[in-house]
């Protein structure tokens, strides 16, 4: 991968799309778990965008990592690499628990019509040439798979707000530490 587009370093150029996705990934997915309407709307749309973070964080490091060796090396680039490459477990996270909500839920929501049965009354021909409209029985309740599905895609769609909360602030952190890495030399040039 080149170091640089037009002698601009790669690293700032790839970061912004990551600064960009990551966070919008991170408030789908909690819109995904706590919003059943937007759920609805978006379908995969959430688990694509946490796969596209999950992508770029590892060209942002990868990126960095030859910023960093021509930057040279400071306790605050050094921070910030730290923390750069800790993001990768939190968009792995992120990107798991998304997906598998969003597969539970519509598992879910299959298995539920599997249960209900027919939902369309049927007709049965009486005497005389009348026919009778009746109702399809009511489906029985018992501790089912839809059942054990609610529950297994609220454990998980819990982990994917608790990953997604957790990408968010992990996101802000590194931000926070590469500007005061970036900004640190400028400002100290100015007081000279």
């Amino acid at each position: 991968m080149p170091d640089s587009i037009f002698g601009l370093p790669l690293h700032p150029l790839i970061v912004h799309a990551t600064v960009v996705v990551v966070p919008l990934a991170a408030l789908l997915v909690i819109l995904q778990v706590c919003w059943p309407r937007f759920r609805a709307w978006a379908g995969p749309l959430p688990p694509a965008l946490s796969l596209a973070a999950l992508v770029l964080t590892p060209l942002s490091t990868s990126t960095g990592e030859s910023l960093e060796e021509q930057v040279g090396e400071s306790s605050l680039v050094e921070k910030h690499a730290e923390l750069g490459d800790q993001l990768i477990w939190f968009t792995v996270a992120l990107f798991v628990f998304s997906a598998a909500f969003w597969w539970l839920e519509r598992a879910r929501h299959h298995a539920a019509e599997l249960a209900a049965g027919p939902a369309a009354p049927t007709t049965t021909p009486g005497s005389g040439g009348t026919a009778t409209l009746t109702a399809p029985a009511p489906a029985r309740h018992t501790t089912s798979a839809p059942e054990r599905f609610r529950t297994l895609t609220a454990i998980v769609g819990v982990l994917a707000v608790l990953a997604a909360l957790g990408t968010g602030v992990q996101v802000a952190r590194i931000g926070h530490s590469g500007a005061k890495a970036a900004w640190s030399d400028a400002s100290s040039a100015l007081v000279r």
